[in-house]
């Protein structure tokens, strides 16, 4: 049986100072979620709050329908994965994973299977017998995900668990992580500041910002439709391209709006409600951007000021004529020189606009 976690109206605060701001949001039974945003955003907090490990200000945490503001860690059904592996370095790997069982009072009978069993899905069993310290880093994290299994939590809870890896191992952990969730099918709520683990990973990704949740949804969602500017530019890898921009002409009968960005005039396929017509933000991505003709509508004439050759793809960092700065994300590789100038085109069905208070219109 998965679990349903439920935040209403979750407030934290520190004296006076509130760092997380009435909170709403479901985590249905089986789904990954991942909670992403910058240092700072509450991400960390909200975690330790479903965890047990800070009070809640105001506000209600339910699982499974039950309130858990006043229950204690030890009686949530939740594990929970650090960023530190916090292994007990004078055991073995077998007793690192047995110890908590041990300890809750289980027997012998019924601790082998589950850490034989914890050892077979991480694929950990030819190292239960050796210390902490023999061990890789990507080999800790697995048996420090170990002893989180053996608890067989209802909801698992992880806290930036890959920060500690290089990598090519947070790569391979990511895959791993992600396989162990469609292997046990359990609710697990994951804490990261990067976006392409959240992209890679999650069923569901709540971005949070300065204590309030910018917007939820699938990772495409987010990708493809960003609720305002904070979403757009967090998401995505490398970053959207955001240039100041003002509508040049209003919606005509064919329901299409003109928008200048860039020096040049864009016609975007529908109407923008915009109230005002100045200040704006055109977005688009680097990967959305071709400098091939006939590719789109022409963004303008560019100067290359740097190219980064990365094997599958180009990537072009140039000025525009009006001095706002471009990227251009080019599929396999290009040749392009250093201080050329180019012509950047844009689909317009693919490009995003922000108003004054950067919400998507």
């Amino acid at each position: 049986m998965t679990t349903r976690v439920e935040l209403k109206k979750v407030v934290k605060a520190y004296g006076d100072l509130e760092v997380v701001h009435g909170i709403d949001l479901a985590i249905e039974p089986g789904e990954f979620v991942v909670f992403v945003g910058p240092s700072g955003c509450g991400k960390s907090t909200l975690l330790r709050m479903i965890a047990g490990l800070e009070p809640i200000t105001g506000g209600d945490l339910l699982i499974d329908g039950v309130r858990m503001n006043d229950i204690p860690p030890a009686k949530r059904g939740i594990a929970m994965v650090f960023q530190s592996y916090a292994l007990y370095p004078h055991m073995s790997v077998y007793k690192n994973l047995a110890f908590g069982l041990e300890t809750a009072g289980l027997s012998r009978a019924e601790i082998e299977p589950r850490v034989r069993r914890a050892a077979e899905i991480l694929q950990i069993v030819p190292l239960l017998q050796r210390k902490p310290k023999q061990l890789s880093g990507g080999q800790r994290q697995r048996v420090a995900i170990g002893r989180a299994i053996v608890r067989e939590p209802k909801l698992f809870l992880f806290d930036e668990p890959l920060s500690n890896l290089d990598a090519e191992l947070r790569v391979q952990m990511r895959v791993e992580i992600a396989k162990l969730h469609n292997d046990l099918g359990n609710t697990m709520v994951y804490v990261t500041h990067d976006q392409v683990e959240a992209m890679t990973m999650a069923d569901k990704i709540v971005v949070l910002s300065a204590g309030n949740i910018e917007q939820v949804g699938a990772p495409l969602e987010l990708y493809n439709n960003p609720r305002n500017k904070f979403v757009a530019g967090f998401i995505g890898s490398p970053k959207m391209n955001f240039l100041s921009a003002r509508q040049s002409l209003e919606a005509d009968k064919t329901g299409s709006a003109t928008l200048r960005a860039g020096g040049h005039d864009i016609i975007l396929p529908r109407p923008i409600n915009a109230g005002s017509v100045e200040a704006l933000t055109f977005g688009v991505r680097p990967e959305h951007i071709t400098i091939s003709d006939n590719s789109g509508v022409k963004l303008g004439e560019v100067r290359v000021d740097l190219v980064e050759q990365l094997g599958g793809a180009t990537m072009l960092y140039t000025t525009l004529a009006d001095g706002q700065t471009l990227s251009i994300s080019l599929e396999g590789q290009r040749q392009v020189a250093l201080g050329s100038m180019v012509t950047a085109y844009v689909d317009p069905a693919r490009c995003h606009v922000f108003n004054e208070a950067g919400v998507a219109i």
